[in-house]
């Protein structure tokens, strides 16, 4: 199923509990009679298969109106189907002609839910056939514009010597036609000269208007029957169409945000150069992936409910053992759902559109683009998984035992230990923490069928799995586990005791080979990922000068919950460039510039979630976004009083925390449960939830809302000083930042479910992909 669809798929598992009815009714009134004795196995296995040929001779039969049909037929039909039109849409109705029997009403009550259950398919797939061939109308618009443009470029100068160019372009366009022609199948062929008299659609009305007699058409069409790679297959579109054309800018750009702001005209005329045709290109060779896609899941849809149909009306004939089968599939077969070829011819013909203008007629090529392989599940991937997590167990024991053995936490350094070492470790705690939350997410979306990589945005294929974000955070734990007991063995032994620098060095050269993995430019450790990570980044940085898409402001949430994190890495720049790390000293901390920096780097997360919803309320007018930019402001305001606090333990101080943050935490907690869970709606079909779950246990949610609540309010914390005698100030600040991650975990997935189930109301299963030409429709409607 596509899951946005789902609701338009047949409930076959409601008509299997109707038939479920009449069974039972019948067993109870009729008693199944056994198989003889003599046969002991099933009759079913000796009948002759007849699923591939039956139904085309019946469409053949019944199609010949000279053919006669047999009285003692027509008698014992139990079902009349027949269309009724109603406002102008076309609906089946069937008529059971058994009503009288008894246990006739269950019958009756059967077909009643078929009809809507097929009515229901029927009108959404005639509602997306609709969809898509408007969308293919509009591509071969672009198409011809590409041609256009693809003509400029190649010849800016004019066409002074047509028939020479004509001559080159037809040779060029002929052996590539040949190649695709040699390397399709018979059925795949004929589309490829349809869609060549798609590209060359208006030739013969421009034909007039260029200088080219009617005739001279007529002359170059018989030809092309005759011999098809002559030039007339070649022939350039028409250069008309560009008259009517402009760029559509959709990148957008930070450049481009401050003269949409300044009012600045964008610039639409377009430029021919080999630039502006490669990003033409990559924008239409992206739209056409889109589409196919869109179209693979149309015929599917298409064959699935033909299917489950065919299924369910097979087993009432096998519980009533009539034969109604016959007379519904029949209906099934003339219906748009069963006859209309659309999606299939429409299909073909983009296959040999995408083959020979984005592909060089490299047929094994562009499938392999318009049908990418589903992503295998490796085993290497599991393996390695399952050996990291082992080395990270063993390495925790290792670190408790020496920790334990050596008495480590009684020495006269811990203090010191605990303020310099610790919060540079604790950084990779947080990493790795907040990723075996994703990996978590991502297991249960894809267990509840949450269409995560389309909301998200993931290329396909490129996604990844739990197993591949279990693997890396495994693989960071076990060299931060690693790190410390190395650091700790270089401390304690004599023998190496003398390498300070080395043994300092470590956590900040840990810190270097994940910027430098990240960062890394060459197709390894997941390139595809770590560029979209980046990128969403950079969004969310140069906030608000790029449009904000669900990616961006997703991350942007994930990083107010990393403000601890972010504390760490200003404390490795003031440890490692300020402080003697040989000696483990530093006087950073004390310093006003510090300070401040404690202030900007907790709220710069929650700014730029400030700036997102002003830039959608400018672009939206939803004061909903308004609102959200308020809570963020609550929450820099509240944040800012209680580093304040935490540096001057004033009353005064103490006071405004305490406001700010309760009002901060009231105001997020309500919106995180009402508005991006969609929770706690009084009237809904299941109480203070909402009408759609996907979690068949109501009771997972109610513990997610208290959870929140409580973990909300793990600020109070830092306002109580509240303390315990066996851990350390930096280990309490570490426990309570990492409760903040596992409450954004929990947050993650009924986010998204939300999101997902918003998208399934909407039947929204595909993004929308900018093209990029826009036409003057004044100057079409003129002409």
């Amino acid at each position: 199923m596509v899951p946005e669809w789902r609701e338009a798929y047949t409930n076959y598992n409601y008509l299997k509990t109707v038939l479920k009815d009449i069974q039972v009714f019948r067993q109870k009134n009729k008693p199944p009679t056994g198989p003889p004795a003599g046969l002991k196995r099933r009759p079913t296995l000796y009948r002759a298969f007849s699923g591939l040929i039956n139904r085309q001779h019946s469409r053949h039969r019944n199609s010949d109106p000279s053919s006669t049909v047999d009285e003692s037929d027509i008698e014992s039909q139990a079902i009349l189907v027949s269309s009724v039109r109603e406002g102008g849409s076309e609906s089946y109705q069937t008529t059971f002609l058994k009503s009288a029997e008894e246990g006739g009403e269950y019958e009756f009550v059967f077909f009643r839910r078929v009809d809507e259950e097929f009515n229901k398919v029927d009108k959404f797939y005639r509602s997306k056939v609709e969809e898509v061939m408007k969308e293919a109308e509009m591509l071969n618009r672009q198409m011809d514009a590409l041609i256009g443009f693809r003509i400029k470029v190649e010849n800016p100068t004019g066409w002074s010597d047509r028939s020479v160019e004509m001559t080159r372009l037809a040779s060029g366009i002929a052996t590539s036609a040949a190649a695709v022609s040699a390397s399709t199948p018979r059925s795949a062929r004929a589309t490829i000269t349809f869609m060549d008299v798609i590209e060359e659609g208006e030739s013969n009305s421009h034909g007039v208007q260029s200088g080219e007699s009617s005739e001279d058409d007529k002359k170059s069409e018989n030809v092309e029957v005759a011999k098809p790679n002559n030039t007339r297959a070649g022939r350039p579109a028409p250069l008309e169409v560009l008259n009517h054309v402009t760029m559509n800018n959709s990148v957008e750009t930070p450049r481009s945000t401050i003269k949409g702001f300044l009012n600045v005209p964008k610039q639409t005329e377009l430029n021919f150069n080999r630039e502006n045709l490669r990003k033409v290109e990559a924008q239409l060779k992206r739209a056409f992936v889109e589409f196919y896609q869109k179209l693979q899941l149309l015929k599917s849809f298409s064959f699935m409910n033909t299917l489950a149909f065919s299924k369910i009306i097979k087993k009432y004939d096998k519980i009533t053992s009539r034969d109604a089968s016959k007379s519904y599939m029949k209906m099934v077969d003339n219906s748009h759902l069963g006859s209309s070829d659309d999606v299939t011819k429409l299909m073909e013909r983009v296959e040999a559109t995408f083959i020979k203008h984005f592909s060089n007629a490299n047929r094994s090529k562009g499938m392999a683009v318009l049908r990418p392989k589903a992503k295998r599940e490796r085993h290497r991937i599991t393996f390695s998984t399952g050996f990291f997590a082992g080395c990270c167990a063993a390495l925790i024991i290792a670190l408790i035992l020496i920790i334990r053995a050596r008495n480590i936490m009684d020495k006269e350094g811990k203090k010191q230990y605990m303020e310099t070492m610790f919060p540079l470790y604790s950084l990779f705690l947080f990493i790795v923490l907040h990723m075996l939350m994703y990996a978590a997410n991502v297991y249960f979306w894809r267990r509840y069928r949450v269409n995560y990589s389309f909301i998200f945005g993931f290329k396909q294929g490129t996604e990844l799995g739990y197993r591949e974000v279990l693997l890396v955070s495994f693989v960071i734990g076990a060299l931060a586990l690693g790190a410390v007991l190395s650091n700790l063995d270089m401390e304690m032994d004599e023998k190496t005791k003398d390498y300070k620098a080395i043994t300092e060095l470590l956590p900040l050269m840990l810190l270097g080979s994940l910027f430098a993995a990240l960062l890394c430019p060459f197709n390894i450790l997941y390139r595809s990922s770590r560029f979209f990570f980046l990128t969403c980044l950079f969004h969310c940085i140069a906030a608000p000068l790029y449009k904000v898409t669900l990616p961006d402001f997703f991350l942007a949430d994930q990083f107010t919950s990393q403000v601890q994190a972010l504390r760490s890495v200003e404390f490795y720049v003031c440890y490692y460039g300020w402080g003697d790390y040989k000696l483990r000293e530093t006087t950073c901390k004390s310093e006003s510039v510090y300070k401040t920096f404690l202030f900007l780097v907790a709220v710069i997360p929650y700014l730029s979630r400030l700036l997102q919803c002003l830039r959608r309320l400018g672009e939206e007018k939803d004061p909903m976004q308004g609102y959200n930019g308020l809570k963020y402001f609550l929450t820099i305001v509240a944040v800012s009083v209680r580093t304040a606090y935490s540096i001057d333990k004033g009353m005064s101080w103490r006071v405004v925390a305490w406001i700010f943050s309760i009002s901060a935490a009231i105001f997020s907690t309500y919106w995180d449960l009402v508005i991006d869970w969609g929770l706690l709606q009084r009237h809904s079909r299941n109480r203070w939830l909402r009408d759609k779950l996907l979690i068949p246990f109501n009771s997972v949610y109610f513990v997610a809302i208290g959870l929140n609540i409580l973990l909300r309010f793990a600020w109070l914390q830092t306002v109580l000083n509240f303390q315990v005698s066996f851990l350390h100030r930096e280990t309490m600040i570490t426990l309570v930042a990492s409760l903040e991650i596992i409450r954004r975990g929990i947050w993650n997935f009924f986010r998204l479910e939300n999101e997902h189930l918003n998208n399934v109301g909407k039947y929204r299963a595909f993004k929308s992909v900018p093209l990029p030409f826009n036409y003057d429709e004044e100057d079409d409607k003129d002409e």
